[in-house]
């Protein structure tokens, strides 16, 4: 049962600058959501919200300031299936319960994946980059945003389906990693179009495979992982807002409210689909059977590709 206070609180809500915590260092497709939806909330909530970067830890640092936080909604997380689907399955041990500790609040974005190589590997698609890293092991590495993210996952499923001996190197966000493929110091990554988007422009990268269940607008002529018979290797990212688990019912629907406004503005739409994202929106309750669905689908491809991220 609230206080009188709470209650006082949640009506006036909110009252002073919130905090978006996002899990990944400026740049890349959560930076930009975050940065694009922060000033919307902010126009539609006549409060600031600031968009505040805590990188490093496959997510957990981000997650595990607000699991622990004020459960007052000046604290939120732009939450990801990094903190809340594959990576609870990809830690032997976690400092936050990604269902008990969290409040859903919206799902915001999602983003098919696509597999990118630099372009001065001479491969011309997947079967030829499996033959040339079988043939010479461990002379080709993949950049991820982190161990722990789908990025990087998705990487190790590859490695355990194909049997290509390819080497991980984690950087701090996706940006810095798809800067070095397109300089070639790493020659793939497994990833989200947002970073990768200047380079592909510039010809410095190339798309050999789409790891959505569909072929992308930017590379129509890559096939999808499925046409090349790895139906198991497929994945989507998102992002999606949540606050500490014990935040009042009327913070969360204020916030709900917000941001369904958001993003159903057509400049809105806008932005995310100039970096391949998808709008998406919804009910706190769509989110959380969202969050429950990813969390159970992720668990056994875990476990069979042995992935491990500490």
């Amino acid at each position: 049962m609230l206080t009188p206070a709470f209650t006082a609180q949640a009506q006036n809500y909110p009252s002073r600058p919130v905090r978006m915590i996002v899990t990944v260092p400026p740049g890349g497709a959560a930076d930009l959501v975050a940065r694009v939806m922060a000033q919307k909330l902010g126009d539609s909530m006549g409060q600031t919200f600031v968009v505040d970067n805590r990188g490093g830890g496959g997510g957990q640092i981000a997650a595990e300031t607000v699991a622990k936080a004020s459960p007052d909604g000046y604290t939120v997380l732009l939450g990801s299936i990094t903190t809340h689907g594959i990576g609870p399955h990809m830690y032997s041990k976690l400092p936050y319960d990604p269902v008990k500790d969290f409040a859903p609040i919206a799902l915001y974005a999602t983003m098919p994946m696509l597999m990118v190589a630099n372009a001065q590997l001479p491969v011309k698609n997947v079967p030829e980059l499996i033959a040339l890293a079988k043939a010479k092991p461990n002379s080709i590495s993949f950049a991820s945003s982190g161990s722990g993210g789908a990025p990087h996952l998705v990487g190790e499923l590859f490695k355990s389906v194909t049997g290509a001996p390819i080497q991980h190197v984690p950087y701090k966000g996706s940006a810095p990693g798809a800067a070095d493929v397109a300089g070639g110091q790493v020659q793939l990554m497994f990833d989200a179009l947002a970073p990768h988007l200047p380079h592909l422009k510039s010809g410095r990268t190339k798309v050999l495979a789409a790891i959505s269940p569909a072929r992308l607008p930017i590379a129509p002529d890559a096939p999808t992982m499925t046409e090349l018979g790895y139906p198991k290797i497929a994945a989507s990212i998102w992002y999606g807002l949540m606050a500490p688990a014990a935040t009042p019912r009327a913070i969360i629907m204020k916030l709900n409210a917000a941001s369904n406004r958001a993003l159903a503005l057509a400049d809105v739409k806008e932005r995310l689909a100039a970096g391949g994202i998808d709008a998406a929106g919804g009910s706190p309750e769509d989110f959380t059977k969202f969050i429950r669905d990813e969390m159970a689908k992720w668990g056994p491809v875990v476990k069979a590709s042995g992935a491990r991220a500490d």
